[in-house]
């Protein structure tokens, strides 16, 4: 049977297998305008087994990788977001707990609808804590994908692309959402509140392990070469 496993400091429980039927509930188009496309061609190629996603909110992503690989093969599919909301969340008047609500039906309607066993952990937290758990229980370079679509403050993306490339395979993708991405602030652009210093940053501090593949600088995307 196709479980979902949900960890939360240390407490867990397993969601069966819906099922089926249903709709997706997405209140955005975020993922299917910024990413989609690349990610089509991506993994027309290639087609990772094990896949770290840091920020999950209502699972557009998520979904997509389920039944983009669940149909050909095993995936173990790992979610870190603690639905809290960042701090460009303040003003959008959005229930977290209803943002969770979605990915948590989302997610089970898209492992109903594949052939393949899929094993989705998620861990709810602030992600700092939830890679350092990772780490922490030998799980590094293990991902063959690591998607950072977490806090848009560019200290914390910085701390999330460190540890995300520890956990990430020799060979393996990773993905920067948002990468020109800015709030529309009355002060004007605050460069700490973008993830693009923290991941040009990261790129410059490893230029000699990770090979920058070309695309749409909505996303930037490299392969690690070298631990």
């Amino acid at each position: 049977m196709t479980t979902a496993s949900f960890s939360s400091d240390s407490r867990s429980q397993v969601a069966e297998r819906p099922d089926g039927g249903g709709e997706y509930l997405f209140t955005n188009n975020w993922f299917e305008s910024n990413a989609k496309r690349v990610w089509e061609k991506l993994f027309a190629q290639y087609k990772p087994g094990k896949v770290l996603e840091i920020g999950s909110y209502e699972g557009a992503s998520t979904c997509y990788l389920i039944e983009k690989l669940a149909q050909n093969l095993s995936v173990e599919i790992h979610c870190i977001d603690s639905w809290g909301g960042g701090i460009e969340h303040v003003n959008w008047e959005i229930d977290m707990a209803e943002v969770e609500a979605r990915f948590s039906h989302n997610t089970a309607l898209a492992i109903s609808r594949v052939s393949r066993p899929v094993s989705l952990v998620v861990h709810k937290g602030l992600s700092h804590s939830c890679l350092a758990t990772l780490i922490s229980q030998n799980q590094g370079n293990s991902f063959d994908l690591v998607y950072v679509d977490g806090s848009h403050q560019a200290p914390d993306v910085l701390a999330d692309a460190v540890m995300a490339f520890l956990l990430l395979k020799v060979g393996g993708i990773l993905i920067f959402d948002d990468y020109v991405w800015s709030e529309n602030l009355s002060y004007g652009r605050d460069p700490l509140r973008c993830p693009k210093m923290a991941i040009d940053a990261f790129v410059n501090c490893y230029f000699r392990k990770v090979e920058v593949i070309p695309a749409p600088l909505r996303q930037l995307y490299m392969r690690k070469v070298a631990e």
